[in-house]
This record gives structure tokens, sequence and C-alpha cells, in this order.
């Protein structure tokens, strides 16, 4: 049962991801974009990540998405802006997913099959497994992106500030 629902919330998520590039309205493209997330999320949860899967339904699904809504409405998208895009680099943006799935497909060429064990660990995913890997393995690289995001923070409102 559970292989079931995990292949139906997977092709819902890949169904609504083709539906978000390929969409003529943004809003609708936006709105396929949530279901995505939203299935991801679904996918983290059956996967015994919990606490990714509600990271992803609260920071993703909810903030991110908000913002983009906003600068849709902010952008007042029409039709007739949509046809003032250049042959040109509709050319390069499929050109470019070519050489992507060439890469893509060249990458899984060289994999070789693997069996994976059946048993589960029920500690996968948790939150305290994560925190313990995080701040034991992985304590640099968290520090340098949070100095990273600090910067990008500290530069926004910078260039953002008004001078008196």
């Amino acid at each position: 049962m559970e292989q079931i629902i995990f292949f139906v919330v997977a092709l819902l998520a890949i169904t609504s991801g083709f539906y978000f590039v390929f969409a003529k309205n943004p809003l609708y493209s936006i709105l396929s974009l949530i279901i995505t997330f939203f299935s991801i999320a679904a996918l983290y949860i059956l996967l015994n990540a919990q606490f990714l899967g509600i990271v992803q339904i609260i920071v993703y699904a909810g903030a991110i998405m908000v913002l983009f809504l906003y600068i849709l409405m902010m952008l007042n998208l029409n039709k007739e802006d949509e046809s003032k895009k250049q042959n040109l680099s509709k050319f390069i943006g499929v050109f470019t997913a070519g050489i992507l799935l060439v890469g893509i497909l060249g990458a899984f060429k060289g994999l070789n099959q693997t069996t994976f064990a059946t048993g589960t660990d029920s500690g996968v995913g948790l939150t305290k497994n994560l925190g313990k890997l995080l701040f034991n393995e992985y304590v640099l690289p968290f520090e340098l992106a949070s100095i990273l995001i600090l910067a990008g923070i500290v530069g926004a409102v910078l260039i953002g500030k008004k001078d008196l």
C-alpha cells in the first residue's frame, strides 16, 4: 500500500512539474508549483523524513509561494508581453535544456545497478539524527552558509537603503 501511495504522489509531482514548465498562464504555473511542493513534502513524509516534510510545507509551499504570487501580481504580465520575446532567447533555453538532458543521460548510463537493503531504519530523517549530523560532521559548511546568508542580508539592506 505504501508503494502505491509513493508512486501516485511521485506521478503527481512529476505531472505538476511538467505543467509548471509548459503552462501558458503564469498563475496556473505557480499553482501547479504549489502542488509540486506539497507532493514533494508528502514524499519526504513517506520516506520517514517528517522534519523535512514539514519544513518543505512551511518554507516552500508557504512563504516562497506567497512571494511568487506577490511578484506575479506586481509584474502584471499580459499575453502581449509573451509575444515580444525573441526567438534567440527561446532557442538558447531549449539548447541549454538539451545539453542538460544529455549530461543527465550520460550520468545514468554510468550507474551500476545496486541492491538496497529491504529493512528500513526508523531513525532516519528524524530531527535528532539530522541535528547530530548537521552539527558534528557538517558544522563548517553550515556556518559558512550562515555567514553567506548574513552577508546577503547586509548587502540587500545597503543596496536598498536610501541616502539621507
